[in-house]
């Protein structure tokens, strides 16, 4: 799994995007070292934010959905799954998975839309655990289910996890036919001792199967996952296998830093930059490389995790980047509803209790859109700065006040002279330190000319906890 709940997975973090949980937002991890620059004094949000309200009342144009069935867990994972078996990859007729299916269906079927109005689901993303597992008539009742409720757009993107080894051409042709037009392939590593070092259920040669199977089918849209700061991983094993990624073709590349979780057996095992586990220097390292190495393979870096070919950036991933809301489903998922987050229960006794109190209108989960304004500005610095567009200074100002863009610049500035912190026109092109240092200079809040500030590829995507965390203390002093 990656940020497809609602940020990449937490075992799987984004690299150096380690930002601590705030109220009704998701665990994304442990908050790193404060910044040494103190935030500049500021009225508050709600004294500054205008009558332009955030969008909570959007209705959602996507939807996640969670099939948490594996063949065994992972030695880093600590997410809601169920294994069912390391020898289990035919499960046609398995009851734990069709079980759970009508489960997850009653959900959906029981969800209220307290939207005036509904619009087609524009993404759908199957994430897991290990979405393959389940078989493609499964899929399909899944797939109805939401299309009768909320209605699926003509050229939805329908995403799904896979592992290597869960399934052969005949069943990616089955889950092509229904309309699945995108798969997240979960490789991780191309060293057998490496995936067996992590627990995975599949083996190197299983990987290039996959890779040819997709390809045989002739599935265009494919993402491949890669894992860094494994332990005993070396930068000449990380560099062989960005540069065998590179040469499979994918049209999108994921790349996550391993985080080491308790509960985990990892956990038991390793403490974070402690060998086996490489240096944060290490980690450092392989984000460099990997930016360089996908650069020069063709690869537009287009947030902190994620790189793609022209035209094939995750539709459904984009949703959580841009703060819009969506629809989760299923055990443990989120959900981003009338402005309030909400996660479902990670054990399937307590989800089927949910989904039972959700029959019976006991449970209230889209929010009353009474959102907290600071909460809504720091979901959207910390959001839009993972991205290689970064954050529309324009449309912040409007919503939240130019006082606070331009407090926020000023925080920016002596990471702005260390080229950590790109500032850029309405043309996009980026402004010099003497330019931006002008602009400040100026008392009035209305920088028209500094429309967006970025974080810097690689070197500000690294200091990124620094940065947002920064720009927190500046929102809320």
């Amino acid at each position: 799994m990656k940020l497809q709940h609602v940020i990449p997975k937490s075992s799987l973090i984004p690299i150096f995007m380690t930002l601590s949980s705030r109220p009704n937002m998701p665990k994304l991890a442990a908050l790193c070292t404060m910044p040494n620059f103190c935030a500049p004094t500021t009225p508050s949000v709600r004294e500054n934010a205008s009558t332009k309200t955030p969008t909570a009342t959007l209705p959602p144009a996507s939807a996640y959905v969670h099939l948490p069935f594996c063949r065994k867990r992972c030695h880093y994972c600590d997410f809601p799954i169920v294994a069912l078996g390391s020898s289990s990859s035919q499960t046609d007729d398995d009851p734990r998975i069709q079980d759970y299916v009508e489960l997850l269906c009653r959900e959906i079927n029981a969800t209220k839309s307290e939207f005036q109005i509904d619009q087609p689901l524009e993404t759908v993303f199957f994430g897991g655990g290990t979405p393959s597992l389940v078989p493609p008539r499964l899929v399909s009742v899944i797939l109805d289910v939401l299309r009768s409720k909320f209605g699926l757009a003509k050229n939805a993107e329908i995403s799904m996890e896979m592992d290597p080894g869960t399934f052969d051409a005949k069943k990616m042709e089955n889950l092509m036919k229904l309309d699945v037009n995108r798969v997240s392939l979960g490789v991780q590593a191309f060293q057998e001792e490496l995936l067996k070092a992590c627990g995975r259920a599949h083996g190197v040669d299983e990987v290039y199967d996959a890779i040819e199977i997709i390809k045989s089918c002739g599935l265009k849209n494919w993402s491949m996952d890669l894992i860094s700061s494994l332990p005993h991983q070396t930068a000449s094993m990380w560099e062989e296998s960005l540069r065998l990624t590179i040469k499979a073709r994918p049209t999108h590349v994921s790349v996550y830093d391993l985080q080491v979780e308790e509960d985990t057996k990892f956990g038991i095992l390793y403490k974070p930059g402690e060998f086996p586990l490489p240096s944060d220097t290490d980690s450092a390292g392989f984000y460099r490389m990997a930016s360089q190495e996908l650069a020069e393979g063709g690869y537009s870096h287009y947030e902190i995790s994620s790189y793609c070919k022209t035209g094939f950036e995750c539709k459904h991933n984009s949703t959580y980047w841009k703060n819009n809301p969506f629809y989760g489903f299923g055990l443990g998922a989120a959900s981003y509803l009338g402005g309030m987050r909400f996660s479902r229960p990670r054990k399937l006794k307590e989800y089927t209790s949910y989904v039972q109190n959700l029959e019976k209108g006991l449970v209230d989960c889209c929010g009353n859109n009474d959102v907290d304004v600071k909460d809504m500005a720091m979901d959207v610095v910390m959001l839009s700065l993972r991205t290689s567009s970064g954050l529309d200074l324009q449309s912040f100002g409007e919503v939240y006040g130019g006082h606070l863009v331009h407090s926020l610049c000023r925080a920016y500035q002596p990471y702005i002279k260390s080229g950590h912190v790109v500032c850029l026109d309405e043309q996009r092109r980026a402004l010099t330190v003497d330019e931006c240092d002008g602009l400040l200079l100026s008392k009035d809040d209305n920088l028209t000319r500094l429309r967006h500030v970025r974080l810097s590829d690689p070197d500000g995507f690294l200091l990124s906890n620094e940065l947002i965390s920064l720009a927190f203390r500046v929102i809320s002093p």
